[in-house]
């Protein structure tokens, strides 16, 4: 029951991390479509104290504007594939936490839908990046995209498959509950024929 208990343990900091990795996606996604906005709008420039989005990125500020563009929509697309991600890791450790143990059937199936898309959703948010790109560049000259690695969520999501499978593999293990067998045949009278 020692191991039990450090699975649970770490399945409850797993969730909480999942739960911050959710919420700061969320936030990414917002500063992402206010950093669209005001490049779309010429917003970049507004002083706010004294403070302007410009001189918060002096890096950023010397790209030219179609490559800014093109930045904040790639970490759009990474932060609502981090919200995609997250919501449904959150719901296999809710679920692993309610079970009480990570040997359920459905529990199992859950982490396999985890490790398929964490390696199917990150490499569509880059082939979506790559377009987007392509798209950019057909527009205005010199757009560049940082170059961002996909192969890490595709190590990521066959660990997940790998371990849902020890899991469903663990889940067959354990005894059906089935009632006893004394509980199964019911009592004859010794006075019936």
């Amino acid at each position: 029951m020692k191991t039990l208990n450090v699975i649970q343990t770490l399945s409850k900091i797993a969730k909480v991390f999942s739960t911050i990795i959710f919420v700061c996606a969320i936030v990414g996604l917002c500063l992402c479509a206010v950093a669209a906005c005001s490049l779309a709008f010429g917003f970049e420039g507004i002083k706010i104290g004294g403070v302007t989005v410009e001189s918060m990125m002096p890096y950023v500020s010397s790209l030219p504007k179609a490559t800014r563009f093109a930045i904040t929509a790639q970490g759009a697309l990474f932060c609502v594939a981090a919200i995609i991600l997250s919501k449904f890791a959150m719901r296999y450790f809710r679920r692993e936490l309610a079970d009480g143990t990570p040997f359920t059937l459905e529990g199992a199936k859950e982490l396999m839908r985890l490790g398929i898309l964490s390696i199917c959703i990150p490499l569509a948010a880059q082939i979506l990046a790559s377009i987007l790109l392509s798209a950019v560049g057909k527009t205005a000259a010199d757009v560049s995209l940082p170059e961002t690695d996909g192969f890490g969520s595709v190590a990521i999501g066959v660990a997940l498959i790998v371990m849902s499978l020890l899991c469903k593999y663990g889940a067959q293990l354990q005894p059906a509950q089935a009632p006893s067998l004394e509980e199964s045949v019911p009592e004859q009278d010794p006075a019936a024929p």
